[in-house]
């Protein structure tokens, strides 16, 4: 199954982004805080009731750009992308398992996956993470 880290099926998750659709994805210039995209986040209750909440910033045909928080112990289940992804820890500690590997991400550490590669995420602490997932053009 090929599923994007962005916002999850959940039904509280689905409101969430919906209440966020009047963003723009997409143009030739586009600017972010994330310190009050954490805080929406935050206030969402996706955050509050499953312990984790992301929003797609970018969504372009060939990239997209995805802020994810997760308290700790909440884990992302195992997906794949078919597309190249970089997990970039901005803050707290991350920990993806591909297989039998693991692979730490404290704050300021980058993981590249090659597309295709199965890894579930697991926050170890509170973490902010952006993720970048890049189709081949």
């Amino acid at each position: 199954m090929v599923r994007e880290p962005s916002d999850s099926d959940r039904p509280g998750e689905r409101q969430a982004a919906a209440e966020r659709s009047h963003r723009a994805l997409s143009g030739p210039l586009l600017s972010f805080d994330l310190a009050k995209e954490a805080d929406r986040l935050r206030a969402e209750s996706p955050w509050t009731q499953h312990g984790r909440n992301a929003v797609t910033l970018v969504k372009h045909p060939d990239l997209r750009i995805v802020y994810m928080l997760m308290k700790p112990s909440t884990r992302m289940q195992e997906h794949h992308s078919g597309a190249t992804v970089s997990v970039h820890a901005l803050s707290g500690h991350v920990r993806l398992h591909l297989g039998e590997q693991t692979f730490d991400l404290p704050a300021g550490h980058v993981l590249v996956l090659e597309r295709d590669i199965p890894h579930d995420v697991e926050a170890i602490a509170e973490s902010a993470v952006l993720i970048t997932i890049a189709w081949r053009g």
